[in-house]
């Protein structure tokens, strides 16, 4: 289709962009029809070319047309691909199934193909995780085919098809949840944190995360919100994260910013399980943090400065209580959960005009 589409486009003058108009579009329809099969004319209907952005010819790119084709059967072949591991067919995945999903995807996937065998099904399960934190949040433990179908992790994925060209693009690669890179990271840290290697994280392991600059409080919160009490333990102190609660601690940490992260983080900030923050959580919260700072040898500062500081960043509905809703609203909810849990994620708030104006010489540099 793409060879039909550049034979039969006209090349715009001033900009040496490949576009067509709408007479080109039903040529095109008619010569991919031959040559392909009757399967494109669905692409060359007319509310299609209607989607895209016309220039003053009335001529649409032919790229995004190409992109939005090349989305559309990708997006069919995975609806296909997920039915078929659909045992009962009502929908959803069960974590298996989704496993087994990611397992099929792998061979064609570029950045994915030198992958270590015995590292398979560890990979699996953490690239199915975030699918699961994101597009199950009631945790029921499937996953609506729709849904992931719709959902920027599927998207975030599909991106490993694309074969690194330099080391920058390795680079932002590595950031990428379900890189290589990063679920051997994941993995390496979760190990590094499991001093007693019985494969379970205690309170006191878990404080080592991020250099241990968590407080905590929250990580107390952590596990009374997140962890389930295993059979074998009659007490809380008994309680460990196993590997998928682990797995949902790092995306909440590393998707602040996102409904899926924040509601999670603000389960653990609601120190009474009430819906909401009042001025005594923050100052709770923050005394934790206040001790890291003064220990890590910074200035002194007065909580309720901070307190009142967050309440301006906020700018709740009700002037006596932060809900998950303002937290939301307010697009700082990132920044404040990191100030009430993070020394660090203090330290870049209070930092924030230094380290903006080092990136921006870097910028200037490069």
């Amino acid at each position: 289709m793409w060879v039909c589409l550049r034979e039969n486009c006209v090349v715009d003058d001033s900009t040496g962009a490949e576009k067509m108009n709408y007479e080109d579009f039903c040529h095109i329809a008619t010569v991919c029809a031959e040559q392909i099969g009757s399967k494109c004319r669905r692409f060359f209907c007319p509310s299609n070319f209607m989607k895209f952005e016309k220039d003053e010819f009335g001529r649409i790119a032919i790229l995004p047309f190409y992109l939005y084709v090349m989305r559309t059967v990708s997006l069919t072949q995975a609806r296909i691909d997920m039915s078929e591991l659909d045992e009962d067919a009502d929908g959803f995945l069960q974590p298996q199934e989704m496993e087994a999903y990611i397992r099929g995807l792998i061979p064609n996937l570029a950045q994915l193909r030198d992958i270590p065998v015995p590292f398979l099904p560890m990979y699996c399960r953490i690239a199915a995780r975030k699918f699961f934190f994101f597009c199950d949040p009631h945790r029921r433990g499937k996953l609506c085919i729709k849904k992931v179908l719709l959902s920027n992790c599927l998207a975030e994925l599909m991106e490993l098809h694309q074969e690194v060209e330099d080391e920058a693009a390795e680079g932002e690669q590595a950031e990428n949840w379900f890189s290589l890179a990063s679920a051997q990271r994941i993995c390496d840290v979760f190990l590094s944190l499991d001093k007693d290697m019985n494969g379970t994280l205690s309170k006191q392991e878990l404080q080592e995360y991020a250099e241990g600059t968590l407080t905590d409080i929250f990580i107390e919160r952590v596990f009374d919100e997140h962890v389930h009490r295993s059979r074998n333990s009659s007490g809380g102190s008994g309680r460990e994260m196993d590997f998928e609660s682990f797995l949902d601690f790092v995306l909440a940490l590393e998707n602040k910013d996102t409904p899926e992260g924040l509601t999670y983080l603000f389960r653990c900030l609601d120190l009474q399980n009430r819906g909401f923050l009042t001025t005594a959580d923050i100052h709770a919260l923050f005394r934790d943090v206040h001790r890291k700072w003064i220990e890590g040898g910074n200035y002194d500062l007065c909580i309720e400065d901070v307190r009142d500081e967050i309440w301006d960043m906020v700018k709740p509905e009700d002037p006596l209580r932060i809900t998950l809703q303002d937290l939301l609203q307010c697009r700082q909810g990132g920044t404040v959960a990191s100030m009430l849990t993070d020394v660090r994620g203090f330290w870049a708030h209070d930092n924030r005009e230094n380290l903006l104006q080092e990136e921006e010489e870097v910028e200037e540099e490069e």
